[in-house]
């Protein structure tokens, strides 16, 4: 049986409705309501504040004319006020036709008037954003055979706002923490949070208030151990003396859940009574009907479907809030759900496999990768060991002690034993470099920007683009007959933990399509240290020159003459070569007996040929 906490005798003797405007409302609170400090900037408030800011209602700040009709016939902005009786018989209406304890007392008024009176705009704004939610979240809610008054707990917990985000983390319509979100199946990435998707984060909700009831028996306290956890319910019961109600606990609980149950009340009686308190509902730029989902298969991001499909973009971000920097990753063995206007669904469906082909050639344009873009080398640290100094370290890790120095901003070469010191400094490096499938105008447009202290895979370019460097000059008329080879080189990756087969290739600039060819692999499944051939490279070799019988010969190569290069971070045999005139990959190779190009390391001398 419900319990109810009756109101002094005074206002239940009130039959008929008296209805003041704001600023004339006689207060009836008895008073034991004074001694109760209402909290005016907790996370309910912060909550509604929260939805000022949501650019989605940006120009629809005035309903229609239609939405305007009230049955009441209130005038825009006025403020409708009732006594606490009125209160009483229509949240006890409320509770004649919920499973939820449903009471009106002080705590409760507070809250209808935080809803209804202070924040009455941003409480139409909810109202706007329920035409939206309100649809899925109560199918789930019958599905679950839950109670449908349980979806004004999202109001409470993010004022529908799919982005809230609470100062310890909660995240999400439902405002779920990372911890909780697991144990529901709502995984966190990089680049998806499934707390924010709309229809994954209500199924968690239902099932975690479903394993809660099963607990408590009592929807009031299922809504305080959703707020607070079932540690914090389960001690306020034993300090309770076992008591399994909410008003008889309430003191024992955390502050924050006090006030929990009792704004869940206030909204419940808010939203069944808009109208009345002459709410009318900023209605946002599309309606629950209008919106349909598509299957995303393959990498793509919002700013390439907006662009191609003509989709405003603030629909995608409004629509899809679980991608979190707008990018749909691709994932082996699983597809990402996008929301889209129904209006576009049929435009995205028709050109869906042009704009995956589209992505493959402009991801390295996309703004969104610019950071995957860039090759991050990490700084390496020394820690001084007993009787060593600059010199001695400075040999160890090939560099000199003004280096050292600059990197740690040493004054002195005087140094303590345990000291930590940079040995080599954190670099970013942008990738700029040509894939098999780009064409040779723009490898030509992005080799002219290249630094030449490019890394590995900044070094490789398209042989078709090489020009030979030393061309056979002779003033002599005579043929000459020219032999070329060309020699095809890969390009490795070694496969670090957390990294996936997508990331690599967006890294690299080629397909995922392109890397499983390469390497023989049939599904995306790659695992740390696996060596991955990322490009494949077609290097053109030095011609041979003959000339004809009685001419005078170009310069020959003695290869009997070299020097010695010392070998710099990030090198190759590819890009040594290109930095000797006359040298090629395969002359370095015999000169130091190298079979294995990626045996080079930092500090190494290697003979290279020089041109005598």
């Amino acid at each position: 049986m419900k319990k109810v906490l009756f109101l002094p005798l005074l206002s239940l003797l009130i039959l008929l409705p008296s209805i003041v405007t704001f600023g004339q409302v006689k207060q009836t609170v008895d008073s034991s309501s004074k001694a109760f400090d209402f909290i005016k900037d907790d996370f309910i408030t912060a909550a509604l504040d929260s939805l000022a800011n949501l650019k989605y209602f940006e120009g629809y700040e005035t309903a229609s004319d239609k939405e305007l009709e009230n049955v009441f016939g209130f005038n825009q902005g006025f403020v409708p006020v009732y006594s606490d009786s009125v209160y009483y018989q229509r949240i006890k209406k409320l509770d004649a036709s919920t499973p939820i304890n449903l009471t009106y007392n002080q705590y409760v008024r507070d809250y209808i008037e935080l809803y209804a009176v202070k924040k009455r705009g941003l409480t139409e704004r909810v109202m706007g954003l329920a035409q939206i939610y309100f649809p899925i979240f109560e199918e789930h809610l019958d599905r679950f055979n839950m109670p449908l008054e349980l979806k004004y707990l999202a109001i409470v917990e993010s004022a529908l706002n799919p982005e809230a985000r609470s100062r310890v983390g909660a995240t999400g319509l439902w405002q779920f923490m990372y911890g909780t979100g697991k144990m529901y199946d709502l995984n966190v990435t990089s680049f998806v949070d499934d707390r924010r998707d709309v229809i994954k984060s209500t199924i968690a909700a239902c099932e975690h208030m479903n394993d809660l009831y099963k607990m408590y028996k009592d929807w009031l306290l299922v809504l305080a151990a959703y707020n607070s956890g079932a540690g914090n319910v389960n001690k306020a019961i034993r300090r309770s003396g076992g008591k399994m109600d909410f008003w008889q606990i309430r003191s024992f609980l955390p502050l924050e859940t006090r006030g929990y149950v009792p704004a869940f009340i206030g909204v419940t009686y808010v939203m069944s009574y808009a109208a009345e308190h002459n709410l009318r509902a900023v209605t946002p730029r599309i309606k629950h009907y209008e919106i349909d989902t598509v299957t995303v298969k393959d990498l793509l991001t919002f700013s390439q479907i907006a662009e191609n499909i003509n989709v405003p973009i603030e629909d995608l971000q409004f629509l899809n809030p679980a991608f979190k920097s707008g990018v749909i990753p691709a994932v082996d063995g699983k597809n990402y759900t996008l929301r889209l206007p129904k209006k576009y669904v049929a435009s995205f469906v028709n050109n869906e496999a042009q704009l995956y082909a589209l992505r493959a050639e402009k991801a390295v344009q996309q703004e969104e990768l610019i950071s995957m873009m860039k090759t991050v080398t990490e700084a390496e640290y020394h820690k001084v060991k007993r009787g060593e100094n600059l010199g001695l370290i400075a040999r160890k890790y090939h560099c000199s002690v003004t280096d050292l120095k600059k990197w740690n901003k040493l004054r002195s070469t005087k140094l303590a034993v345990g000291q930590r010191l940079v040995v080599r400094p954190e670099k970013v490096i942008e990738t700029q470099y040509a894939s098999a499938k780009k064409t040779p105008a723009a490898v030509k447009q992005e080799k002219s920007v290249q630094s030449p202290k490019e890394d590995q895979i900044a070094a490789v370019v398209d042989s078709s683009l090489m020009s030979e460097k030393n061309s056979v000059k002779s003033n002599d008329s005579a043929a000459l007959s020219t032999k070329t080879s060309v020699k095809t080189e890969n390009v490795i990756h070694k496969v670090k933990s957390g990294e996936t087969l997508n990331q690599i290739a967006m890294k690299n600039k080629v397909t995922v399509a392109d890397i499983k060819n390469w390497n023989n692999l049939k599904n995306t499944v790659i695992h740390p240290g696996d060596e991955l051939i990322v490009a494949k490279v077609e290097i053109k070799e030095e011609p041979q020159v003959s000339v004809a019988e009685n001419k005078p010969a170009n310069k020959k190569k003695n290869n009997n003459q070299f020097i010695y290069y010392t070998v710099q971070r990030g090198d190759t045999l590819w890009t040594i070569a290109q930095k000797h005139e006359g040298c090629s990959v395969e002359e370095i190779k015999k000169l130091n007996n190298i079979r294995n190009e990626r045996s080079l390391k930092p500090g190494q001398k290697i003979k290279v040929a020089v041109v005598s």
